[in-house]
């Protein structure tokens, strides 16, 4: 895996202040509730600090940390956050919402009914479990497992290109995979995860990716160097024997500073002096199918794409 200079890392994570109806007198709690706009995240849980709500993907997972740490300081047997609520601990990005908080624990006593809580029961391996933001969790690794078994292929591989990043072990991620054949999906969680790459550095990225190979095209770098007259430039992934490269364009970065705008066409046009086609993708392309053909037009005379149908 090659990181680009000053390729960021995963921002950290701040749990959000929680407070416990069982703390307070029911009739405080009420009070508190309707003057200062607590809002309810989850059983008996509020969060004190209403959520952001100029950034809709920010405010979910700040809504879902808050339902986490509700959660934890009810349970009083033990447990560990799994699955997309343990991606969510480690700060991996996620694709799609979050929409329920999942916990393993050894045994049913204690469990308690909450439609907003996914149940595991079972015993994790010492080497499965850790513990992310303070709160217990599975491992990078095992988190990264089962989020491929357990969701679709495309946002498995945003929590997996994720862990990569973040450090996850790839000889423990082959243990893991081993000691769960045999389960419901871990065949599409190996096809995901032998595909992962800790350079995709945003989501979007990741699903710029998962649908050229989902179309099949043969393995993109990530990180691609281009060097030229003007200086040396880092694309998001492409093919250096085509001299093809895919760029991800978030809105987020134009609109921080009007002379990004500048500095990006200054930055495209000495990639295309080089000899370089550089295919842009927004958010709206990953919606239609434009984006395989645009590519395509692009690859060698003869290139032939093989579906990759695991990952459907």
């Amino acid at each position: 895996m090659v990181q680009r200079p000053g390729s960021r890392p995963l921002p950290p994570v701040r749990l959000p202040h929680v407070m416990m109806a069982a703390d307070r007198p029911p009739a405080e709690v009420r009070r508190l509730h309707r003057a200062a706009g607590w809002e309810r995240v989850g059983r008996g849980a509020y969060l004190l600090t209403p959520p952001t709500e100029d950034e809709p993907h920010r405010r979910e997972r700040e809504l879902a940390l808050g339902r986490i740490v509700g959660v934890h300081r009810r349970l009083t047997a033990a447990h560990w956050f799994s699955h997309e609520s343990a991606a969510l601990l480690w700060g991996l990005p996620s694709w799609g919402r979050l929409t329920s908080t999942h916990v393993v624990q050894r045994n049913r006593r204690g469990a308690g009914a909450d439609p907003g809580v996914t149940w595991h029961f079972m015993t994790l391996a010492e080497r499965d479990v850790g513990e992310a933001s303070g709160l217990p969790v599975t491992s990078l690794e095992r988190t990264a497992v089962d989020c491929a078994a357990g969701s679709a292929a495309l946002a498995g591989l945003v929590i997996a290109d994720g862990a990569l990043r973040a450090g996850a072990d790839g000889r423990l991620l082959g243990e893991v995979l081993g000691d769960l054949a045999g389960r419901r999906g871990i065949c599409r969680a190996r096809a995901v995860l032998a595909l992962a790459d800790g350079g995709s550095e945003s989501p979007g990225e990741t699903a710029t990716r998962f649908l050229l190979l989902r179309a099949g095209f043969p393995v993109p770098q990530t990180q691609v160097c281009v060097r030229t007259s003007l200086a040396t430039y880092w694309t998001d992934l492409g093919w250096p024997e085509w001299r093809v490269a895919v760029e991800y364009d978030g809105r987020s970065k134009y609109l921080s500073d009007p002379e990004v705008l500048v500095r990006e066409k200054r930055r495209h046009d000495a990639i295309v002096d080089e000899g370089w086609r550089l295919v842009r993708v927004t958010k709206e392309d990953l919606a239609t199918g434009a984006l395989v053909a645009r590519v395509l037009r692009h690859a060698p005379t003869g290139v032939v794409l093989h579906p990759r149908r695991d990952l459907a």
